[in-house]
C-alpha cells in the first residue's frame, strides 16, 4: 500500500513521535526525585511521577486554552505535585522546575525506528518539525538527540504564538518551509493537535497511534510503528 499523492514536504511532531518524551521525562524525574524529593518524602518514585504527570497534563490543557502562561506550567506542575504530598515549598518547586528544563532536553532516547525512517525519507523529502513546547526545551532536544541533521525547519508554538491544533501554527510552519498545504503531510501522535489541526489547515495527516486509541477520521492513514511510513511514502 502506498499513498497516491506526491508529497514534497513532511512535517513531524516531536514529542512521542520522534523524541521519546515518556521515557526521557521519566528518567529525568527519577533523577530529580532521588536528589531532592526522596530525602524529604517517604513515598515511592512511581507515586510521585503519577501525580506529576496528571497535574502536568491538566496544566498543559489550560495553557493550550490560553488560561495560564508557560511560566505557570513550568513551576506549578512541581508546586502542586509537592503540595499533593504535603510539601509547601516554592523554593524546592522552582529548583525542580529549573533542573527539569535543563536536564530533560539533554536526554537522547528516540522513538523506535525514528533514525532509520528519517535516514531514508531525507533523500526524497523536505523534512520539518512542528511542536508544542517551549523554545528553550524543544530545540535542545533536537540538537542533543541527533535529530537536527534531518530537518530544514523547526516551528515551535512559542515562536508562533499559538499551540496545535490552532490553524495559525500550521500556516506559520508552511510559510517558514516554503511549502503549500496540498504538497505537505503531517505525521503525529495527537489526534486533536496533530491530525485535526493539520487537516483543518489543508494538509494530509498520518496518525501515529502509539497508545492504541481510536483512530481519528481525519487521518489519511494510521500507523503503529514509524517504519510503516516507508512503504507508504517511498514506493
Amino acid at each position: 500500500m502506498s499513498t497516491q499523492k506526491k508529497y514534497r514536504h513532511i512535517f513531524f511532531d516531536l514529542d512521542n513521535t520522534l523524541w521519546d518524551f515518556n521515557r526521557n521525562s521519566v528518567e529525568t524525574l527519577k533523577e530529580l526525585f532521588s536528589e531532592w524529593v526522596a530525602p524529604r518524602l517517604n513515598i515511592g518514585v512511581e507515586s510521585f511521577i503519577d501525580v506529576y504527570e496528571k497535574i502536568n497534563h491538566q496544566l498543559w490543557n489550560k495553557y493550550r486554552d490560553g488560561q495560564i502562561s508557560r511560566q505557570q506550567v513550568a513551576i506549578d506542575r512541581f508546586t502542586l505535585t509537592l503540595k499533593n504530598f504535603g510539601i509547601d515549598d516554592e523554593t524546592l518547586a522552582a529548583l525542580l522546575s529549573e533542573a527539569y528544563i535543563r536536564r530533560s532536553p539533554r536526554k537522547t532516547r528516540l522513538v523506535e525506528g525514528a533514525s532509520e525512517v528519517l535516514d531514508q525519507l531525507k533523500s526524497r523529502f523536505h523534512l520539518h518539525i512542528i511542536t508544542n513546547g517551549f523554545l528553550e526545551v524543544q530545540i535542545p532536544k533536537v540538537e542533543h538527540s541527533g535529530l537536527g541533521e534531518y530537518f530544514e525547519t523547526i516551528t515551535t508554538s512559542e515562536e508562533c504564538g499559538c499551540l496545535k491544533p490552532c490553524r495559525k501554527i500550521f500556516e506559520f510552519a508552511l510559510g517558514k518551509a516554503g511549502a503549500m498545504p496540498n504538497e505537505s503531510l503531517m505525521v503525529g501522535d495527537d489526534p486533536e493537535g496533530d491530525i485535526k489541526g493539520a487537516t483543518e489547515a489543508g494538509m494530509d495527516a498520518i496518525f501515529y497511534n502509539i497508545s492504541g486509541e481510536n483512530n481519528p477520521l481525519e487521518a489519511l492513514y494510521c500507523i503503529r510503528n514509524l517504519r510503516e511510513l516507508l512503504p507508504l511514502l517511498m514506493s
